[in-house]
């Protein structure tokens, strides 16, 4: 290890500094717990002036500037065997060599006396399995946000399947909602690389052969019987993420480990088969919430929602061959955003013009109103006359903004 420690060594960070930050790991900082896997916590570590530091011009890829950032502090349980050492400095040798948008940043690392901890940018919206547990408010992510989400997802993964430049592709292992980050501006992080495997360049059967290691609602069943492990295996757990993005709930639910004990993946498949998936959707997405606090009553647009299932239901097939590639999985959840957002354009359109012709009819019957009546009051006669002026007006407004719109109601 002493060789890894020398060549990431541009990236350490003391354990001072760390306990500093968090006030010695208080509870106050702590923002997840996975037991026996790890602690995150956030705090303003003293070290740098921004989050991505090698975007600089000029500087080198992990390179510290002097100043202070937000981060987030991921503490391993203590070193005592070759496993856990060698997921951490797998976890660094991955995060210090990719670089992509919807993978985490590295800050830097800290390995002193029995102590691992990475250091990673901010995260400031948590993680995904904290809405899927009720720990954050599961209303905020309306359906195109959930779209975004998995679209950012499976850009990160198809990234690491197809486009390295040095290997031939990155199998992560991993994919489930403890490792979907959510930053401020809703955008995904995948990480969780500890577990992760590089196959080389000259891999003929895009293949290799090595004991599973996962959670148990989430490996490829066929991996996990024979070892073979492939891309599709990480195809395989993000289908299991799509459809609990889509339920809003856990894969490993008790709903769902009462009915199979690998929990959703194989429950979201029979009900597809069946043709009950529709049931098992998360009710919330029935009555979105808007950015506002309003009511839409708008759910997912039927088209984006069948596009959406449809390649999850692909995703979770038993057999490896039997699933999509990332690069295909892309492209339909990108047809199910498409759905969504041209369905979203029409139902506003459709809502401006019903509100126009509710304001022409007031229009039309105030001037029946004024035909018929016997005006001798002057004054009488000048009110309605400026109710009426009113009501033109109205339909000559420009259109309100959606926040404007809402507000009116």
């Amino acid at each position: 290890m002493d060789s890894n420690e020398t060549k990431l060594g541009h990236l350490k960070i003391r354990l001072g500094d760390i306990k500093l930050a968090t006030n010695n790991f208080s509870e106050t900082h702590t923002i997840a717990s996975w037991d026996g896997e790890c602690t995150l916590y956030r705090a303003e570590l003293h070290c740098f002036d921004k989050v991505n530091p090698s975007s600089e011009k000029g500087k080198n890829k992990g390179d510290h500037p002097k100043g202070h950032n937000i981060v987030v502090i991921k503490r391993y349980p203590s070193r005592s065997d070759c496993y856990g050492v060698e997921e951490f400095f797998t976890e660094i040798e991955m995060l210090s060599s990719v670089e992509h948008p919807n993978i985490v940043t590295l800050i830097g690392f800290c390995i002193e006396d029995s102590e691992m901890i990475l250091v990673t940018e901010n995260v400031s919206n948590g993680y995904l399995d904290g809405y899927l547990r009720n720990d954050y408010d599961m209303r905020i992510l309306i359906w195109e946000k959930r779209l975004k989400i998995c679209i950012e997802v499976a850009n990160a993964l198809e990234h690491l399947h197809f486009e390295m430049e040095d290997q031939k592709m990155i199998i992560h292992r991993d994919i489930c909602p403890y490792n979907i980050g959510l930053d401020e501006n809703w955008r995904a992080k995948i990480d969780g690389f500890g577990d992760c495997v590089f196959l080389p360049p000259n891999q003929e059967d895009e293949a290799v052969y090595i004991n599973s290691r996962g959670r148990s609602s989430y490996i490829d069943l066929e991996y996990e019987k024979t070892g073979k492990l492939k891309r599709e295996s990480d195809v395989y757990s993000f289908g299991v993420v799509l459809f609990e993005i889509l339920c809003g709930r856990t894969a490993f639910d008790p709903i769902y480990k009462k009915e199979n004990v690998r929990g959703l993946g194989p429950v979201a498949r029979q009900s597809c088969y069946m043709g009950t998936l529709e049931d098992m959707i998360d009710p919330i997405l029935k009555d979105e919430i808007g950015e506002n606090n309003f009511v839409l009553s708008k759910g997912p647009n039927k088209d984006s929602l069948h596009t959406f299932m449809n390649i999850a239901y692909q995703c979770v097939a038993e057999t490896q061959d039997q699933r999509p590639t990332m690069k295909v999985v892309v492209k339909e959840l990108e047809k199910a955003l498409s759905f969504q957002l041209n369905s979203k354009v029409k139902s506003d359109y459709v809502e401006e013009k019903s509100h126009a012709s509710v304001i022409e009819t007031q229009v039309v019957e105030l001037s029946n109103e004024l035909n018929s009546m016997n005006m001798t009051d002057k004054s009488e006669n000048f009110e309605i006359h400026n109710k009426e002026n009113m009501l033109h007006d109205q339909t000559d407004v420009p259109a309100e903004p959606d926040c404007c719109k809402f507000a009116m109601f």
